[in-house]
């Protein structure tokens, strides 16, 4: 039995609870959070388990063998690490930290204890997304040319974070496990429409040695919540719509193929090509009921998560090549 504290009991705490309790091999006996109107809240659905208000009640009880952190992203260093040395495994929500040098030393931490350190990258652990991999690692997309998305809504605004780190967290984990080549540079440009905010807008470009680029569009300002992604191959074409209620992946035969006349160089032959389009079955498997039995199989099975430190620390790499990026107004930073 995988026993779990949780620190945070804000926005996503409620679902961890939820699903470990749900899940077979795991309990959540500890919940810690600074409001106590939300521990009320936590003693009316969940009686059996225990609130406090202290974090050392959690990290340093051997009853836990596992903790799972949903605080807001500058705290993830110092818990995860706190929590480490304690000898507990660790889920940290997204992302991993606020700096790759703290993601390193985590990674370094839960190397030298011996202990699973999971990020919860929650779209990698989608059935869509888990099918847009099988279909890319399938080649039936041919070569892929570009990834675009856009995920906007109206808020949440974040006080520690800006949009890229909140939302464009999700599309970098996506890449992360669905392409197999990494980027090379980075590309950003923003804007913090607030007297002294974090930018609230933000277009994120990233270049491979490929030939493929990947743009992101994310926004806490936008009147409709707006959560779409375009993959683009040189074969078939797919477009995930995570808003869909049903048919959420959607293959589409169509491209351009491009032919040279051997007669001249300068001599292109264009056609363009539409065919059928399917939308295949997916798992509908909650992702974070799958991301937690996932977590619970590595800590008893001795595994390295799919959405590790490693895949963590990319995210984060990437996110302060784009932060340089912007502040020199879309300034291409190497990777």
């Amino acid at each position: 039995m995988v026993t779990v504290g949780l620190l945070g009991y804000g926005y996503w705490g409620p679902n961890l609870v939820r699903n470990f309790n749900a899940t077979d091999g795991a309990r959540v006996l500890k919940v810690c959070d600074p409001n106590t109107d939300r521990l009320r809240k936590l003693a009316q659905t969940y009686p059996g388990v225990e609130g406090t208000t202290d974090p050392d009640a959690i990290i340093n009880d051997p009853a836990l063998n596992a903790v799972a952190i949903a605080t807001p992203v500058s705290t993830h260093y110092d818990l995860a690490m706190r929590a480490l040395t304690a000898g507990k495994h660790v889920l940290v929500e997204k992302p991993i930290a606020a700096t790759a040098a703290e993601a390193s030393r985590m990674i370094e931490e839960a190397e030298h204890q011996k202990r699973v350190l999971l990020v919860d990258h929650t779209f990698v652990y989608t059935g869509a997304v888990r099918k847009i991999k099988e279909t890319v690692d399938s080649g039936m997309l041919g070569e892929i040319y570009y990834y675009d998305s856009v995920r906007v809504n109206l808020g949440l605004f974040q006080n520690d974070v800006d949009v890229l780190y909140d939302l464009a967290v999700h599309d970098l984990s996506i890449l992360n496990y669905v392409l197999p080549n990494k980027p090379c540079a980075v590309s950003a440009t923003g804007m913090a429409n607030f007297s002294g905010g974090l930018a609230n807008v933000a277009y994120l470009t990233l270049f491979y040695e490929n030939r493929c680029i990947a743009h992101m569009h994310v926004n806490w300002l936008a009147p409709v919540k707006v959560r779409r992604a375009l993959l683009g191959g040189s074969k078939k074409m797919i477009m995930y719509d995570d808003i869909e209620p049903s048919e959420k992946v959607k293959i589409y035969d169509s491209g351009v193929d491009v032919g040279s006349d051997p007669e001249g160089m300068y001599k292109i032959k264009v056609s363009y090509r539409t065919g059928d389009m399917w939308a295949p079955k997916l798992d509908t498997t909650e992702a974070l009921h799958t991301l937690v039995r996932h977590f619970i199989d590595c800590v008893e099975n001795h595994e390295t998560p799919i959405t590790g430190g490693q895949e963590g620390l990319f995210v984060v790499r990437v996110l302060e090549a784009a932060m340089k990026s912007m502040k020199g107004r879309g300034a291409t930073v190497e990777l």
